[in-house]
Formats: C-alpha cells, structure tokens, sequence
C-alpha cells in the first residue's frame, strides 16, 4: 500500500513548564505560549499523529495502526494498541518529580495496556542544567518516610547533563527533567503519570497540581538501580548508527549521515525523527526531502530507500 515513508504532523501539549523552543529550535508553528512537548510520533488516543502524504492522508497514526496492520507487519490476532511514542520536550522550567508503572500495574490499576518505560536523547541543554535521575533510600520504607516528610534535597540524586547525552529510565524510576534542557524522548505508548513533587507551583487560577504519593510509593524501584546500556556504533557507507539501548520494550539508535547510504528495513517498521541538517530519503524513484523536525516512519512495504545529506536523526523500532 505505501512504498515511501509516511510523514507525520506532530501533536503539540501545553505544559506548565513548557517555552517557546520547539519554535524556535524546530521552526513548529506552536499553538500556546506555554507549549511544553510535540508528540511527532503518535498513536495515543491524547495525541494521534495525523498522516501527511499518501492514500491515508488526513488519516491518524492510530487508524492506520487499527486497520492497515500490513504496514506495520501486525501479526493476525493482534488487537493491541500502537507500542510507541516518540515525543519532544521543552523544559522551559523544572519539570514535576515523577514516576511510571510497569506494564503489569498499568493494565491492573489503571486499565490501560502499557506502563511507561521511556529514554531521553538530550538535544540541548544550558549551561549547568541537571535530571533528577533516582533516589538515596535505601528501603522502601525510608523512602516512604522521606516523600512523607518532603525531604526531596536529601531523597533525590541529581546529574548534569549537556547535548548529546543519553538516558535511559525505566519503569519504577523516579525522574524529572531540568530546567533549560531540550530532548528527544522514546517511551511505551503511555500516557499514566504518577507525580511525586512539584515544587508546590500553583496554575494560573492558583491551584496546585495533584500529587499521587500512594501510588508513585507502590510502583518506585527500592533501592534505585542506575540503568546501563550496551552502546555498539557500526559504520556503513555514509552512515554512523549508534546503538543507545536495546531493551524490551524498544531499540533506539542514532544516526549521523555524511553523505549516502542504502539502508534494507530488518524490522517490522522504524520510527525516524530528523534532530539536526538536512537531506533527501529516496525509495524506487520517488525523493522526499527531509530537515531538522522532520518526522516518519518507514512502514513494511519499502524494502530497501537510501538518505542522502548531512543530517543527525533518531531511529527506533519495537
């Protein structure tokens, strides 16, 4: 049905933290003043990525997923929702202290398919900005008693960060990312967020976010577990693909091309998300260019398309 990839329009969120960035940096026409992520590959019912090319233009990520499974080589019998959101966020102030559940306490308490497992490529960050990436207690119980008292200084372990740093989280992890810091983020498709501490900020009629203390106790991990990934860099013609993690749930790489490769699709369908340059993606004789902000998917029915340019990208596949 598609032999070329299919662009997508990215879905914007305003967020209390959010800025002016993907503006500015992505050349997006924002729709807030406030605007804190775009959902570029999306097929979450909050968000659904609308298709821009090709016979199913107009249509969602989301209903191409539900009925042309043949682009994604969806297994007979397979009912679930589209694995996958890529987002980008701008962290234009501190982001609320937070922790997501596995798969299995998602479907048992919420009712929803998927946890929430997610990794960060840092796109940008200003000088000095940090993630809360985990915690000090060693017990759950300590931590329990540490959330109750808000001793978030001595709970929460912080690390800087600059471009170009990956961050894999897991389920289980409590997180926040800082102020002044742009990035790319792959995640399950999941949308249950279980916020610890913010900062005790107030909206715009003075009221404060809703915390979800007893929930965020059951599912954090206890101790922390600092996450480690098996980084492999391979280099085929023009191409330099990093391996950031290879996980269950999602393979992410980055890519940096100078000059021409032809790539083969190995996987049932790969999300690409254009971070940096510009080039052209060709597949039989038709040629797409693609820049910085540029969003696709390369579906099961393109075997074999070459890139072409100077450009850095994100890629992944379930």
């Amino acid at each position: 049905m598609y032999n070329e990839p299919i662009f997508l329009q990215p879905v914007f969120q305003e967020r209390i933290w959010g800025g002016q960035k993907l503006k500015t940096e992505f050349n997006y026409e924002i729709p807030f003043e406030q605007t804190g992520e775009a959902w570029v590959i999306s097929a979450h019912p909050n968000g659904p990525s609308v298709i821009q090319n090709g016979p199913l233009q107009g249509k969602t990520l989301e209903d191409a997923w539900k009925e042309h499974g043949e682009l994604f080589n969806k297994k007979p019998g397979n009912d679930g929702d589209y694995p996958l959101l890529v987002k980008i966020l701008d962290a234009n102030d501190e982001l609320s202290v937070q922790v997501h559940p596995d798969d299995t306490y998602a479907q048992k308490v919420e009712g929803v398919p998927y946890g929430k497992t997610e990794c960060w490529y840092v796109l940008s960050a200003e000088e000095g900005a940090e993630l809360i990436l985990g915690h000090h207690a060693r017990t759950r119980e300590e931590l329990e008693n540490m959330m109750d008292d808000g001793e978030w200084d001595k709970l929460l372990k912080r690390e800087k960060v600059s471009a170009g740093d990956f961050v894999y989280v897991p389920s289980g992890t409590i997180h926040a990312i800082g102020k002044g810091i742009v990035i790319l983020e792959t995640q399950q498709s999941s949308d249950i967020t279980y916020r610890v501490y913010d900062y005790d900020r107030t909206d715009a009629v003075g009221n404060k976010r809703e915390l979800h203390l007893e929930r965020a106790k059951e599912v954090s991990t206890v101790p922390h577990q600092p996450a480690e990934t098996d980084q492999q860099v391979v280099t085929t013609d023009g191409l330099t693909s990093k391996k950031l993690v290879e996980e269950n749930y999602f393979t992410v790489y980055h890519w940096e091309l100078n000059g021409k490769a032809t790539l083969t699709l190995e996987n049932d369908f790969l999300q690409v998300s254009v971070i940096e340059g510009k080039a052209e993606i060709t597949v039989s004789d038709k040629t797409f260019p693609i820049t910085k902000g540029t969003n696709f998917l390369i579906p099961q029915g393109v075997k074999e398309y070459q890139i072409t340019g100077n450009a850095k990208f994100i890629v992944s596949h379930t």
